[in-house]
């Protein structure tokens, strides 16, 4: 039987409208007998009112060349595809799949930025943002109507009274001097013939709003607060109209009174003008508009999924406090909003106040430092001897990261409202796919699991932040290099993160610097002037070749080389000709638990060992991606300079007993993890000695940022199997599972972060979301599980689990480019039982403990194996 497609994917979008790439690549997966082989496959590309027919002898199905020539702006076409075998029979066409073009040339916009034109203290956290309006006609015969919309700030379109699109937060975050992002809209069904209206909500988000700590900064990117939107109509006569924002538009202040991603919002039901948006309303009060600048040029479609609502949470507990506050205890520790359904008289003002922990029973804010995380929302009413009404509200232009919600000024019975589902909390994250799973004979792991996964949602939100409580939430480089792997197995992180890493590159210093964080924000300590840094610079370089092993995404590697090679430029440099990073400032293994509070980067572990050693992965990884593009001369540079560095790593760090001169975890995670030991007998030296001090320390976590997401690898793949287990299994803190038994749901910044006496860490830094310290799950997927990727995209898949820790059975799922792949092993009374599946289109290794790996062909399988030598249970 010949093979089925799936309708065809486009480049890495979940929908292809608006897109930015003129000669879009092509993927699809393919369900077919098990032995059954692609040989060729054709493209069907209809377009322009025809179609073109492409066949192509290859075996290629994920990301494949555009068969025809680029689109051009605005067009349109569908998709489909059909395969053959080593008959060369083709089976049937798949569903299609439609995609469309954005403005692809800065000469397609004709609209300019426009908001209003009062005076404002732009300094001040209490602008109140506005509302912008026009009218326009729209004539008999429309055809289609495409609305494209970027902003100075955030932005909510409504058309004739309905709200365009679902996203939130648009249009993100990005480096908004370099590229500044815009989404396109369908919206032919909001139309009508005659008299529309059109208009838009306003927030300063990360643009003009307050960003960093210690004060903050504000008006970073500009103080204007304005939309740029483009409405184009297409008639069915040919014609075409345009309705963009100019001076013709009009300005009033918005109900919002102030809005801020760190504070909340303040909104006043009392100042809502109905029928704003629609046609017909009385503008007369409203003032003319200002009109600003921005260069088209740096207009860029999105290459990943915009901000959404993926999830409502309810209450599971209204707890009153010991000094009578209620408090709504959600049950999870999340980022997005409070969505509340109420009655009351005008003028009733509800208070809600978030935060991720109690102390003594109270809301416990200090952690959020100074972030006010408190959103207001005074009640319309229903108007004198008028019948109650419900008004439902929710934030629009913040987000919080919170359990529980303090509410105040609740009109009514707010036990009752909660119970009737009048108050829910409402999840927000970059609206990506789920692609992986978990799933173990330990509940605790399990749970340890999940908060790696809500950890990961609440901290993608458009970028890859480190925390989003606190006045900080920025996109720290280093967290999002060490947890790459375990974000690609959870989620298709591919556009975002490939979007995220041009960024990374159009904030690097022209001597090679990469920022600690993007996009770049000033700081009043530490961070500012900007130094290059081990680990966290190293993103540059590591990050898009983990993107190139799970996704197989060449193009990645090929726009970030000059990035990553510039990076390893400065660092050799700096290093001079000893190849010994041992100068400047470094974090070093950042948070190691037994650096004081007030210094984290004071570790155990030498802070140049630790750059010294990136800077041999770096190097070896530019080498790596030279190799892949075909630059052989770069590829023999890097080559020679990661053994030089790997050399001089050696003569410095390790000492003629096979010791390091840090005696400490991460230092021979490092040096086994990178592979900077030169002989075989030096590295089973290293893992004993590192499996002795994980003994020495009670199993308990004793690296910081860089060690902890290489310990368990450097023990399991080095003859400690079951150090690794206990590791990950210890409950005492510091470790993993500390914090599940203190009820985390999610990953903490620090390991006390909630102390055993049930008090919060008084460092300044205490976050309860914090993803980077997840990045052990990769190793359960891995290794624990046992599924990982064996060829770039898992054209080949490694199913090698490595049961330990008293665990009698484990399983995972990912969604691979080419279909999902499964593992589900069991220990028996005899051995293990495995089930695998393998997608079509690649094959795997299965490799049991005791046995000789054998390959498997796609489709599902059963095997059986012995248990090894002296493991009988």
């Amino acid at each position: 039987m010949p093979g089925t497609p799936s309708a065809p994917r486009i480049e890495h979008h979940r929908e292809a409208r608006g897109i930015g790439e003129p000669a879009p690549r092509i993927s699809w997966t393919t369900t077919a007998e098990p032995h059954w082989r692609q040989h060729a496959y054709e493209l069907e590309i209809f377009r322009r009112g025809a179609a073109e027919v492409v066949r192509v002898e290859s075996a290629e199905q994920v990301l494949v060349s555009w068969p025809s020539t680029p689109l051009a702006s605005r067009e349109q076409a569908t998709v489909r595809v059909r395969v053959a075998g080593a008959d060369g029979v083709y089976g049937p066409w798949s569903e299609t799949t439609e995609l469309e073009a954005g403005l692809l040339e800065p000469g397609d916009w004709v609209a300019a930025p426009v908001g209003a034109a009062w005076d404002e203290d732009p300094e001040s956290d209490d602008r109140r943002p506005s509302l912008v309006r026009r009218e326009f006609e729209v004539g008999g015969g429309l055809l289609s109507a495409r609305l494209y919309v970027t902003a100075h700030g955030l932005y909510e379109v409504e058309l004739n009274g309905r709200r365009v699109g679902d996203d939130a937060m648009s249009p993100g975050w990005t480096v908004y001097g370099k590229h500044l992002r815009y989404y396109t809209y369908d919206v032919t069904p909001l139309l009508q013939e005659g008299g529309n209206a059109i208009g838009s909500w306003l927030g300063d988000g990360w643009y003009r709003g307050r960003l960093g700590w210690r004060g903050g900064f504000r008006n970073l990117f500009g103080s204007d607060l304005s939309l740029l939107a483009q409405l184009e109509l297409r008639y069915d006569d040919g014609r075409t109209e345009t309705v963009s924002t100019d001076a013709s538009w009009r300005a009033a202040p918005s109900p919002i009174i102030r809005t801020g991603n760190y504070d909340g919002e303040d909104y006043d039901a009392r100042e809502e003008q109905p029928g704003w948006s629609s046609a017909g309303f009385d503008d007369a009060r409203w003032t003319p508009v200002a009109v600003h600048v921005q260069d088209p040029a740096v207009l860029r479609a999105p290459s990943g999924p915009p901000v959404r609502c993926t999830q409502e949470v309810a209450p599971v507990e209204v707890l009153t406090s010991p000094t009578g506050a209620r408090i709504i205890d959600f049950g999870q520790n999340l980022v997005g909003r409070p969505r509340i359904r109420v009655q009351g008289p005008a003028g009733t003002t509800v208070r809600i106040r978030t935060a991720e922990v109690l102390q003594e029973g109270e809301l416990y804010t200090r952690p959020l430092r100074s972030a006010r995380s408190t959103d207001h929302y005074t009640l319309a009413g229903p108007g004198p001897g008028a019948t109650p009404r419900t008004e439902e509200w929710e934030p629009r232009f913040t987000f919080h990261g919170f359990r529980y919600a303090e509410v105040t000024g609740w009109p009514g019975d707010l036990d009752a409202a909660v119970t009737a589902g009048d108050v829910v909390a409402r999840v927000y994250h970059t609206d990506l796919e789920r692609t992986g799973w978990f799933s173990c004979s330990d509940p605790m792991l399990e749970q340890l699991h999940q908060n790696v996964v809500w950890g990961m949602r609440g901290n993608f939100l458009d970028i890859p932040t480190d925390c989003p409580q606190r006045d900080e939430r920025v996109g720290w480089t280093g967290d999002i290099q060490v947890f790459a792997p375990t974000a690609t197995f959870l989620y298709d992180v591919s556009g975002m993160l490939s979007g995220w890493l041009q960024d990374v590159a159009r904030e690097q210093l022209p001597d090679g610097t990469i920022p600690w964080y993007v996009p770049v924000i000033p700081s009043r300590f530490m961070w500012t002037p900007i130094r290059p840094g081990a680990a966290w610079g190293d993103a540059a370089t590591l990050t898009p070749l983990t993107l190139f092993d799970r996704y197989a995404d060449r193009a990645i590697v090929e726009r970030q080389f000059d990035s990553a090679r510039r990076w390893v430029d400065l660092i050799d440099r700096l290093a001079g000709p000893d190849h010994l990073w041992n100068e400047g400032f470094q974090l070093g293994d950042w948070l190691d638990p037994a650096a004081p509070p007030e210094d984290p980067a004071d570790a155990t572990t030498d802070r140049y060992l630790v750059a010294t050693a990136y800077f041999a992965a770096s190097a070896r990884a530019v080498a790596r991606m030279a190799d892949l593009l075909g630059r052989t001369d770069d590829q023999a540079r890097y080559a020679d300079l990661a053994d030089a560095v790997r050399k001089a790593f050696a003569a410095r760090y390790i000492l003629p007993n096979g010791r390091m001169t840090s005696d400490a975890q991460t230092a021979y995670s490092l040096a086994l993890a990178f592979d900077l030991i030169p002989d075989a007998a030096g590295r089973e030296a290293a893992a004993d000695r590192l499996a002795e001090l994980v003994a020495q320390a009670g199993n308990r976590i004793a690296t910081g940022f860089v060690g902890t997401p290489l310990v368990t690898d450097a023990l399991s793949s080095n003859g400690h199997l079951d150090t690794a287990y206990n590791l990950l299994l210890e409950r005492e803190c510091p470790s993993w599972l500390y914090a599940v038994t203190q009820g985390a749901t999610t990953i903490w910044e620090r390991w006390d972060a909630l102390r055993p006496d049930g008090t919060v860490n008084p460092g300044q830094m205490t976050s309860f979301n914090h993803y980077a310290l997840g990045a052990v799950a990769d190793w359960m997927h891995r290794v624990v599980a046992g599924l990982a990727p064996a060829a770039p995209g898992y054209r080949e898949i490694l199913f090698r689990p490595r049961p330990g820790g008293g665990l009698s059975w484990a399983s995972a799922r990912h969604v691979t480019p080419y279909g999902e792949a499964a593992i589900a092993w069991r220990l028996t009374a005899d051995g293990i039982e495995v089930e695998t599946t393998v997608p079509t289109g690649t094959t795997a290794i299965l490799d049991l403990e005791g046995t000789r790996p054998q390959r498997l062909s796609p489709g599902r399988h059963r095997s059986t194996a012995p248990h090894p030598a002296g493991t009988a249970r």
